[in-house]
């Protein structure tokens, strides 16, 4: 599938009503994430089983939600209210990350209901990753305040939900090639809100072109805040077809990631190509970098999720 259709978050008319009033700063779960000068302070546990998550991205043809374009018919009907009641007894995980586009809607009473279900199923959210198809690094400024803005609603949701960070996607611009001042610029007014609201800003290895790694790792460089890092993604590097570029990738990712990575075997390209990378040599990059957040679930692998995820909770297991 293609990198933008990928990741997409359908611009729909749900709206948000003072999210940012509506719940103060946010504590996190065992770690806690605290306003500091220099930055975020998470305690991440040392167990391996609770440093696993699954995200909700695998499981896109199951969950009901107006913006989630993958939604299978065919398939049993499960809303994201449902999801965190769900991953705790299937994987015996306690942790997940929701996508933004599986969020039925963005206003304050359905986040608090959302925050209610994950607290009941006694879960705890990870991470957002939100979509969004405007540029930070368009030559058109109001398409770079367009994505400005989404990214602090993002920020708003996740502070109204109990999320420690989210996934900033960077748009592609069909009008200009990726600019690393231009992105860091735009991308910095997102990163100073998120630091007011104790939220971290992720990105990630998603899209080659708008969201290559080491034009990821400029960006983090050059916007040079703590509240900024990047999201190693196991196999998204991969679809170059070039291994050797991709455990650099992930190798120069991981050298700037702080909370979360997402682990994958495998991941389909265009055409259905299939493109698989070897686990236990990126648990080995990982690893060697010192990285002790979070590793989230994401099967890429088929049409077998639920298998597919209880694999990929296997391999953590035995290689973390």
């Amino acid at each position: 599938m293609s990198p933008l259709s990928r990741r997409s978050f359908l611009k729909s008319s749900l709206g948000m009503a003072a999210v940012a009033s509506a719940v103060p700063a946010i504590g996190f779960l065992g770690g806690e994430l605290e306003a500091a000068p220099h930055g975020p302070h998470m305690t991440f546990p040392t167990a391996v089983r609770e440093r696993i998550s699954v995200a909700s991205w695998p499981f896109r043809f199951w969950i009901d939600s107006p913006t989630n374009t993958y939604r299978d018919r065919k398939k049993p009907g499960m809303t994201l209210l449902e999801f965190p009641a769900m991953v705790v007894k299937e994987f015996k995980v306690n942790k997940i990350e929701p996508l933004g586009e599986h969020f039925a809607s963005t206003d304050a009473a359905y986040l608090d209901q959302f925050r209610q279900a994950v607290q009941k199923a006694g879960c705890h959210i990870v991470d957002i990753p939100m979509g969004g198809e405007e540029s930070y690094y368009d030559p058109d400024p109001a398409v770079r305040q367009k994505a400005i803005d989404l990214g602090k609603k993002w920020v708003d949701i996740a502070v109204a939900v109990g999320s420690p960070s989210i996934r900033n996607h960077i748009g592609r611009s069909k009008s200009s090639k990726p600019d690393v001042a231009q992105t860091a610029e735009s991308l910095a007014q997102v990163v100073h809100y998120a630091a007011s609201k104790n939220v971290v800003v992720n990105l990630e290895n998603d899209d080659l072109v708008s969201e290559d790694a080491f034009f990821i790792v400029n960006l983090v460089k050059k916007v040079n805040s703590p509240w900024l890092h990047a999201l190693p993604d196991f196999c998204n590097s991969m679809l170059t077809g070039n291994a050797d570029f991709d455990y650099k990738a992930v190798t120069a990712m991981f050298r700037h990631a702080y909370n979360i990575c997402h682990v994958k075997d495998s991941e389909e390209g265009d055409g259905g190509k299939v493109y698989r990378i070897d686990i236990p040599k990126t648990f080995g990059i990982l690893k060697a970098s010192g990285f002790r957040g979070y590793c989230s679930m994401e099967w890429e692998g088929g049409p077998d999720s639920y298998g597919g995820t209880h694999k990929l909770i296997n391999d953590t297991l035995k290689y973390l």
